[in-house]
């Protein structure tokens, strides 16, 4: 039986990976699980909501390391696990520094690696940076790639990738929020949900903010808040922003944001409680790839602040509004989106949650194995 070993970091690509590793769990198939902790708590809130224990932690988080440092740091820990796992395939997500250093070192091992939400672009290395680099360096490592969408599956095919090796599977992140929205619904509750549930509940609107996006620092960020200062003074509009912790987005953020009735700046939030606030906020303005992917589902719109996106078919769907970090286009698109019905959000082009069932079937077929029922 072939062995798969799954290599991820961050939160994004924890949520993005569960669902592949629970298929895999249930098909009963040989499989092992090596976080590099990226992101630390956030990634570990993940991991407990979709009942995933690591074969291998390597916990390299440090505060304030950078790329090169953090590259390194991977590079020395996951050889010895690679030797001594010598899986069949590497699955990597996205585009990571994990993902990249995690492909490369299954390469240099000549160990075959899967790339799962492949074909993604922008064709802009600076935007986003660096994961635009590390996406087009996947695909020229991978053996296997799991495109999400057409439009991804014809970057590939445009960049002489061959057919064959392609799956186009959906998003994995429909089939994370679809395993979530039904423990939700089956009455799972925190204490943000606890605390927040009235005043979600009753008032209206409620626009969800997230930035993180390294080249939305600095002039970016500013404008952003000034956007959303104008949205809470003058439009009555009710704002709740998970902060991220990076120093660039925290101490871009003023005073006047901070002591506004309407404007509620919080700390990060767990996955659950992220899912929850987006089945009930109006409107969400962000950065975010994933929420990009999700939000539709959950008939929300969402007003992109990029300049440029990797993943258009939410715009063409309409499910997707790019306004950069601009303010004026911020206000305008806001007052515009939440008059709009949730029943007007089309279906979601990303997928309809059977993702990793597509993954694994494709690679069972790969490698001659069939599902243990």
């Amino acid at each position: 039986m072939s062995k798969y070993l799954f290599c991820f970091g961050t939160r994004p690509e924890a949520i993005k990976m569960a669902p592949v590793v629970l298929e895999c769990r249930n098909r009963n198939l040989e499989h092992v699980v090596c976080v590099t902790a990226q992101h630390r708590e956030m990634l570990d809130q993940v991991l407990e909501w979709f009942d995933i224990v690591p074969d291998y932690d390597l916990d390299l988080m440090e505060k304030g390391q950078n790329l090169n440092n953090l590259t390194a740091k991977i590079y020395g820990a996951l050889d010895p696990i690679l030797q001594n796992e010598n899986p069949d395939i590497v699955l990597v997500q996205g585009d990571t520094t994990t993902a990249l250093v995690s492909a490369m070192s299954a390469f240099h091992r000549n160990i075959p690696v899967g790339h799962i939400e492949a074909g993604l672009r922008t064709f802009n290395f600076s935007a986003p940076f660096p994961e635009e680099m590390n996406r087009q360096f996947i695909s020229k490592i991978a053996k296997y790639h799991f495109a999400p969408t057409d439009h991804a599956k014809n970057n590939l095919i445009a960049e002489s990738v061959s057919v064959e090796s392609i799956c186009k599977t959906g998003n994995t992140v429909v089939d994370a929020l679809n395993y979530s929205n039904h423990k939700i619904l089956d009455g799972f509750q925190n204490n943000f949900i606890k605390k927040w549930s009235n005043k979600i509940l009753t008032a209206k609107p409620w626009i969800l903010v997230t930035a993180h996006r390294r080249e939305n620092f600095g002039t970016g960020i500013k404008n952003l808040c000034d956007a959303i200062l104008e949205l809470a003074q003058e439009h009555n509009c009710n704002i709740i922003w998970p902060v991220h912790p990076n120093p660039s987005v925290t101490l871009g953020i003023g005073e006047e944001l901070k002591n506004h009735s309407r404007i509620h700046l919080i700390d990060p939030i767990d996955y659950p409680s992220m899912v929850w606030l987006m089945q009930h906020v109006t409107l969400i303005i962000s950065d975010s790839g994933g929420i990009q992917e999700e939000a539709p589902t959950l008939r929300v719109q969402v007003l992109v602040t990029r300049e440029s996106t990797e993943r258009p078919e939410g715009v063409a769907a309409g499910t997707s509004t790019l306004v950069g970090m601009h303010k004026d286009k911020i206000v305008q698109n806001v007052l515009f989106n939440i008059q709009k019905s949730s029943s007007e959000i089309r279906k979601n082009p990303y997928g309809d949650g059977r993702a990793s069932m597509h993954i694994l079937d494709f690679l069972e077929e790969k490698f001659g194995q069939k599902r243990v029922n």
